[in-house]
């Protein structure tokens, strides 16, 4: 572990956004999903959430490029146990489907605590997206094609919600407590480590102001 990666590292888990993130409403395809992963890493989201068709589709570990590592992926059994568990938390969710009460997508507080809702790949989101989300949004659309891929689109959206929460400074102070915080500050730094301290059930070791482990505590000897 470099200094520069253990504080880029530090940087990457300072910016990021836990009340910012996006639920996929039955989106299947492994590209796609794939897509969605690397954006959510690229403007600092932590949490992706999402519901898979009768439950047959599981993300493969490599299907991201890595950004699973990142990026925490988590899978809900029904919409309606993902609305109860993000809207418990405070947060607006939003979803990008055209209808009669639909915005344009700027025209959202991003800096706010907000969902980004995707729908299936060719049938958009679920009725039951459709009625309970918060807002309807679109992105306008100048050529002759119906809609963006939906990777794309989240793209777009998200980064719109990037800039506006850069506009506010909400990248320059740490919104992970530091429960969350130093156990993957951890996990990032000495994954093959984190992982052994899993498997024999004891606390991670602390770490050196440079990412090392701490020569003066290291409980795997003893065990």
């Amino acid at each position: 572990m470099t200094p520069e990666r253990f504080n880029r590292i530090k940087q990457t888990l300072t910016r990021r956004q836990t009340d910012l993130s996006v639920l996929t409403d039955n989106v299947h395809k492994p590209h796609n999903i794939s897509a969605i992963l690397r954006t959510c890493d690229a403007v600092g989201i932590h949490q992706i959430h999402s519901v898979i068709p009768g439950g047959i589709y599981k993300l493969p570990a490599r299907a991201a490029m890595g950004s699973t590592k990142w990026v925490q992926f988590v899978e809900h059994e029904s919409l309606e146990g993902a609305f109860k568990d993000l809207k418990s938390n405070g947060c607006q969710i939003v979803a990008a489907h055209w209808s009669e009460r639909a915005i344009d997508f700027r025209e959202v507080d991003y800096t706010k605590p907000t969902v980004i809702l995707m729908g299936a790949e060719k049938e958009g989101v679920s009725d039951y997206s459709a009625e309970n989300a918060d807002e309807h949004i679109t992105i306008p659309m100048l050529g002759m094609v119906a809609s963006f891929n939906v990777s794309v689109a989240a793209a777009i959206i998200m980064a719109e919600a990037q800039r506006q929460r850069q506009n506010k400074g909400m990248y320059d102070q740490r919104s992970l407590e530091d429960e969350q915080y130093y156990p993957l500050l951890f996990e990032w730094t000495q994954p093959k480590v984190a992982e052994l301290c899993r498997k024999k059930n004891i606390a991670y070791p602390p770490l050196t102001e440079d990412g090392d482990i701490h020569p003066d505590y290291w409980p795997l000897k003893e065990n």
